[in-house]
C-alpha cells in the first residue's frame, strides 16, 4: 500500500476545500471498498479526508412522505429506520442483503453509491482493464465472465455495479445531493443529480463512471413520496447463502386496483454497470391486468435488449424468472 496522508474534516466546506487543494486524495467514509482497492494499489490516494465527524449521519421523514437520508449514515442504521422499513422496505431488505453486519455497521450511503467494481480483472493490476487503465483492453470480453453485465455494456467494459441499496434507490428515483467548489475562486456550491442520471453509460469511457464534478463530496440522498413503495420487495441471487455479491437482483412496487396495475417500479441489479431501472418493462405494466402473463411480457420486454456474452447467458433466463416471481409475489400480496 502507498504511504498516505490522512486529515479529518471539521464541515463539509471544508472537506470539500481539502480534496480541491489535493485532488489525488479521497474521501473516507467507512473505508469498506476504500480501503480494500489500496491494498491491492487500485486507489493511491495521497490523503484520505475522514468525513465520519461531519453532520451528515441523519435520517429525517420529510412532511410529504419521502426521506433525507444522509451521506454518512451507516447501513445497518438506514436498515433499521422505521420511516424506511414502513415507507420503503425493499430499501432496507437490500441493504439487509448487501453485506454482514460488521460490514453494514462501517459502510456509509454515500460510499455503497461509489463503490468501484468487484470485477477480477479490475482489481488485478497484471490484467488489462479500461476502468482501471483507460485505452487498455477490457479482459473480461474473452476472459471471464460469467457475472458480467447483459444489458448497456460495450466492448471497452462489461462489469456490473455491486451495490443492492442502489438497485433499490433507482427503483424509487432517489436523488443525489453533493457539494462541491464553483469556479476557480472556489465559493460552496450544492447540486443535484437524480440517480438516473448519477451513473454514467459505460460508452468507451468506462473509467468515468458518475457525473459527480470533480472533488464534490455527496452529502445526502433524497427519496421523494412514492405511497406504491410502502408494498415493495427486494430479491437477490447469489452464488451462495452467506453473503455475496448478487448475479441478479430485483427492486419492485406495485400498486393495482381492481386486478389492474395502477403504478409500476422496477430495478434489476447485477446486470449493467449502474442498477438498471426497468423502463421498458413498467410501461407494459401500467394499466394491465396484474397477472402471470402481464409479467412475463413485462421481463420480456425488458430483456429484449440484452446481449449476452458466451458465458453469462443465464442471466436473462435468472432475472425474467426472478422478475416474473416478485411481482407474482407483489400481487398476490395485494389480493389479500
Amino acid at each position: 500500500m502507498k504511504e498516505f496522508g490522512y486529515q479529518r474534516a471539521d464541515d463539509v466546506s471544508g472537506a470539500v476545500a481539502l480534496l480541491a487543494a489535493d485532488p489525488d486524495a479521497r474521501f473516507l467514509g467507512g473505508g469498506t471498498n476504500l480501503v480494500d482497492l489500496m491494498k491491492t494499489g487500485v486507489e493511491r490516494p495521497t490523503r484520505l479526508v475522514d468525513i465520519r465527524g461531519l453532520p451528515l449521519d441523519t435520517v429525517e421523514e420529510t412532511a410529504d412522505g419521502g426521506l433525507r437520508i444522509g451521506a454518512t449514515v451507516t447501513n445497518s442504521d438506514l436498515a433499521a429506520h422505521p420511516g424506511v422499513r414502513r415507507r420503503y422496505p425493499a430499501l432496507a431488505q437490500a441493504v439487509l442483503a448487501g453485506a454482514s453486519g460488521q460490514l453494514r455497521n462501517m459502510a456509509t450511503v454515500g460510499g455503497n453509491l461509489l463503490q468501484r467494481t468487484r470485477c477480477g480483472y479490475f482489481t488485478d493490476l497484471s490484467k488489462p482493464c479500461n476502468k482501471r487503465a483507460p485505452g487498455s483492453g477490457c479482459s473480461a470480453v474473452t476472459g471471464e465472465h460469467h457475472n458480467h453485465a447483459v444489458l448497456g455494456a460495450s466492448d471497452h467494459c462489461v462489469a456490473v455495479h455491486p451495490s443492492d441499496m442502489g438497485v433499490a434507490l433507482a427503483a424509487f428515483d432517489a436523488v443525489v445531493r453533493y457539494e462541491t467548489l464553483d469556479g476557480p475562486g472556489g465559493t460552496p456550491a450544492a447540486g443535484e443529480l437524480p440517480l438516473a442520471d448519477f451513473y454514467l453509460p459505460v460508452g468507451d469511457t468506462p473509467h468515468r463512471e458518475t457525473a459527480l464534478p470533480p472533488g464534490a463530496l455527496i452529502t445526502g440522498v433524497t427519496l421523494p413520496p412514492a405511497p406504491v413503495a410502502a408494498r415493495s420487495r427486494y430479491r437477490k441471487v447469489r452464488e451462495r447463502a452467506s453473503y455475496a455479491f448478487a448475479i441478479g437482483s430485483v427492486a419492485a412496487a406495485l400498486g393495482i386496483e381492481d386486478g389492474v396495475v395502477t403504478e409500476a417500479r422496477l430495478a434489476f441489479g447485477a446486470v449493467a454497470s449502474r442498477p438498471w431501472r426497468a423502463h421498458a418493462a413498467e410501461a407494459v405494466l401500467t394499466g394491465a391486468p396484474a397477472a402471470g402473463d402481464t409479467f412475463v411480457a413485462a421481463a420480456d420486454a425488458e430483456l429484449a435488449a440484452a446481449r449476452p456474452l458466451p458465458d453469462n447467458g443465464y442471466k436473462v433466463t435468472l432475472m425474467r424468472n426472478l422478475a416474473v416471481a416478485v411481482l407474482t409475489e407483489l400481487a398476490e400480496e395485494a389480493a389479500r
